[in-house]
């Protein structure tokens, strides 16, 4: 791990892997709760943690580099939410294909594999989800559709991921939820926070 400032506030953590990243998030805000880090946000993405809001960034990049690597989860150890999910999707299929099996096996392999949210991003309350099986990436699509569903559960590389709300996408479209993943209203406002464990669950 390396750390990096990245303007007049904030670090930037660069891991070698999403297990690390999700090593490091998980310590920080550790740290946090405990009252050890004072921080603004704590930020996961594929192969960084950015921390914001720092009063003295390098008082705090010095306090990180003197912690032990936490040490990578054996599994994933977030709450567990179930996503109730129809494998109903236009592109089942083509997924089904490109792992060389039937559609039904395919569901079969999403629901069995439990997910856990990596980062979140493209739109407010959308969660990458890692856990997909060694070898499972799935292409995105060559031509993006103008207009995805909203609660379309969907596939692109190793991620899974579920549009909260309708728009433009180039995932592959294996399902759908009525689930709400994002909810001014509700705190937090997003059902899948990073850590969070994930189950697709057929109905």
């Amino acid at each position: 791990m390396r750390i990096r400032r990245a303007g007049a506030g904030a670090l930037l953590l660069e891991c070698d892997d999403g297990a690390q990243v999700e090593a490091w998030r998980a310590e920080l805000w550790r740290q946090r709760d405990a009252g050890r880090l004072a921080v603004t946000e704590i930020v996961p993405a594929a192969r960084t943690v950015l921390l914001d809001g720092l009063a003295d960034p390098a008082a705090t990049a010095a306090l990180i580099a003197g912690w032990p690597p936490p040490p990578a989860a054996t599994g994933p150890t977030g709450p567990l939410v179930e996503i109730p999910t129809r494998y109903d999707g236009p592109d089942l299929a083509a997924v089904a294909g490109h792992w060389g099996i039937p559609p039904a096996d395919a569901v079969r392999r999403l629901v069995d594999t439990e997910f856990q949210v990596a980062f979140a991003g493209f739109a407010p309350g959308f969660a990458y989800l890692r856990g997909l099986p060694e070898g499972c990436e799935v292409p995105r699509l060559p031509t993006p559709r103008a207009a995805v569903p909203a609660g379309s559960v969907a596939l692109a590389g190793p991620y899974a991921g579920i549009y909260p709300t309708a728009s433009p996408g180039g995932w592959q479209l294996v399902g759908h939820t009525d689930a709400t993943l994002f909810d001014v209203h509700r705190e937090p406002p997003a059902l899948l926070v990073p850590g969070t464990r994930v189950r697709l669950v057929a109905r």
